[in-house]
């Protein structure tokens, strides 16, 4: 069995454009990644994401728990 990329709870950040920022999968479907960037939630080819890269991660995860810390919930574990 195929090792499936980008699985429910992985950074990343589109693979040819720095526009959407880096992002955290919200849930795998197929060839489809539902992926929270920091101003929207779009729904994104397997193919068009890659890894985040250490500082992106960290801008995610600083992002997340700003937000958590402003309206509660654990945006974290998305």
């Amino acid at each position: 069995m195929m090792d499936t990329p980008h699985q429910q709870g992985a950074y990343v950040a589109h693979a040819t454009t720095d526009i959407y920022g880096p992002g955290k999968v919200l849930s795998a479907h197929g060839e489809f990644r539902r992926v929270r960037f920091t101003h929207f939630v779009a729904t994104i080819r397997v193919g068009d994401l890659r890894p985040a890269t250490p500082l992106e991660e960290s801008e995610m995860k600083t992002w997340l728990r700003r937000k958590a810390e402003r309206y509660g919930g654990d945006w974290l574990t998305a």
